[in-house]
């Protein structure tokens, strides 16, 4: 068995009004477990919009947003190595369970955090998979081995501290609507709409005067040499 202090815990969070606090000294809210994992897997994604571009061979990706961090992890559950032979469902796998259960302070599943070693990482349960693997001769599950997936839980007022709000430099798409003119588009993406040429070059516009709603045209980011350009 592993020393005290090295073991897996997880924390299930509690919501104070404003934030959430995880007491790793409250054992109604603490579960540990009685073997380390010999590995986990923490994964993070973006998502990506694909945007068809009439004259292009391949469509435009634009960045949509970020994807919350997944940690999976499997765990052995046991309670028959140490003589106890107790129910592992009641033992450990029912609190597991309460875990995926609505809060309802929040109206929602709580976070948790999993605590090992150099590992925090807060979360909600997004998948509890259970295998029992070991029976008393009377049925009783005395071992099971159970596969978890939570993902990132990040309070919204971090994020919008922690997000960069800005990027001028970035390709960007734009629907066109009934009224627009390159030089109001211009206008709103670079502050001057004396750069409607560098518009319509990026999408092939021939006759600025007649654009069709409903199609989507390229806003480039400004490089040097676009003054000129946009001079006219």
């Amino acid at each position: 068995m592993n020393d005290k202090g090295n073991k897996l815990f997880i924390i299930r969070g509690k919501h104070d009004g404003k934030n959430v606090k995880f007491d790793p000294k409250d054992k109604q809210t603490k579960l540990e477990v009685c073997f380390n994992p010999t590995e986990y897997s923490i994964d993070k994604s973006n998502v990506y919009s694909m945007a068809a571009i009439p004259g292009l061979e391949s469509p435009i990706i634009q960045y949509s947003r970020g994807d919350a961090r997944t940690l999976s992890i499997e765990l052995l559950l046991d309670t028959y190595t140490y003589n106890s032979k107790e129910d592992v469902h009641k033992q450990y796998i029912s609190k597991l369970e309460t875990f995926l259960s609505i809060d309802g302070e929040i109206h929602a599943p709580p976070p948790c955090k999993i605590v090992w070693g150099l590992l925090e990482f807060v979360g909600v349960l997004q998948d509890l998979r259970k295998r029992y693997v070991l029976f008393l001769d009377d049925g009783t599950p005395v071992r099971a081995r159970v596969t978890l997936t939570w993902k990132e839980y990040v309070p919204v007022e971090i994020q919008i501290k922690t997000t960069p709000r800005s990027s001028p430099d970035r390709r960007r798409i734009h629907t066109l609507k009934e009224g627009d003119s390159l030089w109001f588009i211009a206008y709103r993406a670079y502050g001057e709409s004396r750069y409607w040429k560098v518009l319509a070059e990026a999408n092939n516009i021939d006759d600025p005067r007649r654009l069709e709603p409903g199609k989507q045209i390229i806003i480039p980011p400004l490089e040097k040499g676009s003054e000129t350009q946009g001079a006219g």
